[in-house]
């Protein structure tokens, strides 16, 4: 049984939290034992979130080293830039086309960085970036709040789990009327990262 560290970056309301929760769960039906923790920062103003989670056959601490996540999962494009460091160089970064502009860039004096620029900061880290057009893929399903599900769909390639195997956790968790939308989201970001594969 491999041990498995995600992180997971993000704002606050994008779902981050949902996202690590469901990850959790679905390690646990897996059989790994598994440690978890949040880092909220003003998450309700739009503040950082930060989810740390583990998979191991035994996981003694839920924090993970810097230099040793192997998925950074971010769904926002500026987090993955801060949170950058802790990836080990085999490590794979997943990122949303997000971006939130914060209150400190909106007048211009600090310039929100391009996409380039953030990759800038990945590539030292590691080649393994995938980017994931998670807006359009809400856009598409008619689901603009599934971004949380179309990255659990993207990081679910890398795991050697099935499907139903987040699709269970899904179908317990969602809304029904957000049901459909979501189980599409999640398969168009499964198909979005083995088309970049």
């Amino acid at each position: 049984m491999k041990d498995i560290n995600v992180l997971m970056v993000g704002v606050g309301g994008q779902g981050v939290i949902l996202a690590s929760d469901a990850m959790a769960e679905i390690g646990m039906n897996a059989g790994y034992d598994v440690k978890k923790t949040d880092s909220l920062g003003m998450a309700q103003r739009g503040g950082s979130v930060v989810s740390n989670v583990r998979w191991g056959q035994k996981v003694f601490s839920p924090m993970i080293k810097k230099g040793e996540v192997d998925f950074l999962v971010s769904f926002e494009q500026v987090e993955t830039a801060r949170w950058a460091a802790y990836l080990k160089p085999s490590g794979v970064a997943i990122v949303a086309d997000v971006v939130v502009i914060p209150i400190s860039a909106m007048s211009g004096a600090v310039p929100y960085p391009s996409w380039d620029e953030i990759k800038s900061v990945l590539q030292p880290q590691t080649d393994q970036i995938f980017f994931v057009p998670a807006i359009k893929i809400g856009q598409e399903v008619n689901n603009p709040k599934a971004l949380n599900i179309v990255m659990m769909g993207a990081l679910s390639t890398f795991l050697d789990l099935g499907d139903e195997a987040w699709l269970a956790d899904i179908r317990r968790k969602v809304p029904p009327k957000f049901l459909d939308s979501s189980i599409q989201a999640f398969h168009k970001g499964v198909d979005e990262i083995k088309s970049l594969k």
